[in-house]
């Protein structure tokens, strides 16, 4: 009697560890509860830019503190880590501009700085301005057929204030990058739309849809203790379902093994192989181009030319008493001021949670960096702290209450940017991926940089890595 097929589990290896590594882990262990699952991760710690420290006694986020509402994939990915009941809307969203040295209402109505109403702009924008972004002017040749620079197009058909004082600042909150070079198409896909239908830009913001209630979504929505707690919460519920994560992981390399893949894992020195049936990249673009580099050049070569922006996040706990009133959510700083700091937050007025952290110090936070503009970063984290604490209080016109304690998160090459022809370049990089069986690419790279885009490129590719297993046979002759 001939030998039974031996069957076996498939192996399923998740390189990247951030939130896109871990949700993909996630929806690969719903699909397929017989797989094994590893995920590895160079780093010392799994949550890529969600993360949490302590500041003045208490947790905070250091990285991303908010994310979009009027999508369900963030906020669905919170309540399936049942942390539902943690949903928090903010406070206050009534952000300004610190723009020709004083601080002003940041329109109401506004797509990513593009105001419906320029008159609203009024003390962002001049007079001259205003009237100049009224005016709205036509594209020269009509409908827009091709991808172009955000600053290009705006600045055309409304003024190139409306540029650098509005859009500039709420792309650099965003990209940490610049309205020249960043794609319309990609990172604005509204205005892109209208653009290419021949239609005014001065249209206003999509409705956004009800919710299930009928009421309206909030466009914001953060959880209390943190969004750094989603990793968290994933790597927990990950183990407990028998997925293996593995930190200090670097993978240098990825190769054909027959009809499977086998990665090369730690040190040159000593270094050890992952065999898997399907591989996910949930990494940034230089890394995805490095493994990819032999097996898809097109799409490595392509993951090269994307460029990325550092930045740094400078949390501060400030001292309540003498701190008084501050306006709002906190405000935006428009490049062409020459500032050092791109946006500060005023985390205790803007969360409820972060405000009754303490009675006695106040969390606010400040970042640094754009695309480009790295010097800055140079400077080490006393600099920047004391940088930090003298640009938010000239904005403000007081200086800050003492400083009883701060933390300093640079986020080295941690924002893709969305240059002219990203969707056409994600494109092909996917379709040259497409030719190697079982892999699969994810993350920020791709189609989005917030939290419920990058969720969702996370659930495309582990659809992708189902689809591929279930075509291939589970039965094999040898027990691996």
């Amino acid at each position: 009697m001939p030998e039974a097929p031996v069957t076996t589990r498939p192996r399923v290896v998740v390189v990247g560890g951030g939130i896109a590594g871990l949700v993909a882990a996630l929806e690969v262990c719903d699909a397929l509860p017989d797989a094994e699952v590893t995920v590895l991760e160079a780093g010392d710690r799994v949550g890529g830019k969600l993360r949490l420290e302590a500041v003045g006694g208490h947790r905070v986020d250091v990285g991303a503190e908010s994310m979009l509402a009027v999508r369900p994939e963030g906020v669905g990915l919170v309540e399936r880590l049942g942390a539902g009941e943690r949903l928090v809307t903010p406070a206050t969203t009534a952000a300004r501009v610190w723009s020709r040295g004083a601080l002003h209402p940041l329109p109401a109505a506004t797509l990513m700085g593009v105001p419906t109403d320029p008159a609203g702009a009024l003390g962002v924008l001049e007079p001259a301005e205003v009237e100049r972004a009224s005016a709205e002017q036509p594209w020269p040749g009509g409908a827009l057929t091709q991808d172009v620079a955000v600053g290009e197009y705006v600045g055309a058909r409304l003024g190139r204030a409306v540029v650098d004082r509005l859009v500039e600042p709420l792309l650099g909150g965003v990209y940490a990058g610049h309205a020249d070079r960043l794609s319309l198409r990609a990172t604005m896909p509204a205005l892109w739309e209208r653009a290419v239908a021949g239609r005014s830009l001065l249209e206003g913001a999509p409705e956004r849809a009800p919710g299930p209630d009928g009421s309206r979504r909030p466009a914001f929505a953060g959880v209390r203790g943190g969004l750094g707690l989603l990793p968290e919460l994933a790597e927990e519920m990950l183990r407990a379902r028998g997925a293996r994560l593995r930190t200090g992981a670097v993978v240098r390399g990825v190769e054909r093994a027959g009809s499977r893949w086998r990665l090369v894992v730690g040190s040159a020195a000593d270094p050890t192989t992952v065999d898997a049936d399907a591989v996910v990249l949930a990494l940034p673009p230089a890394p995805a181009s490095r493994l990819l580099r032999d097996l898809a050049p097109s799409a490595a070569r392509a993951l090269g030319d994307v460029a990325t922006a550092s930045m740094a996040v400078v949390t501060m706990a400030v001292r309540r008493d003498g701190l008084g009133h501050l306006p709002g959510s906190g405000f935006l700083v428009p490049p062409a001021d020459g500032r050092s700091i791109k946006a500060a937050t005023f985390s205790f007025a803007k969360w409820e949670w972060v405000g009754a952290l303490s009675p006695d110090v106040a969390h606010l936070r400040a970042s640094l960096g754009r695309a480009g503009e790295e010097a800055v970063l140079q400077r080490d984290d006393a600099d920047l702290v004391a940088l930090a604490v003298a640009e938010v209080g000239e904005a403000l016109g007081a200086p800050l209450p003492p400083v009883v304690d701060h933390h300093v998160q640079r986020w080295g090459g941690a924002l893709p940017q969305y240059d002219v022809g990203h969707v056409d370049r994600v494109a092909g990089v996917r379709a040259d991926v497409e030719r190697l069986p079982g892999v699969e690419v994810a993350g920020a790279t791709y189609d989005g940089v917030g939290i419920p885009a990058v969720v969702a490129s996370a659930a495309r590719a582990a659809r992708g890595v189902v689809d591929h297993l279930s075509r291939t046979t589970p039965s094999r002759g040898d027990s691996r």
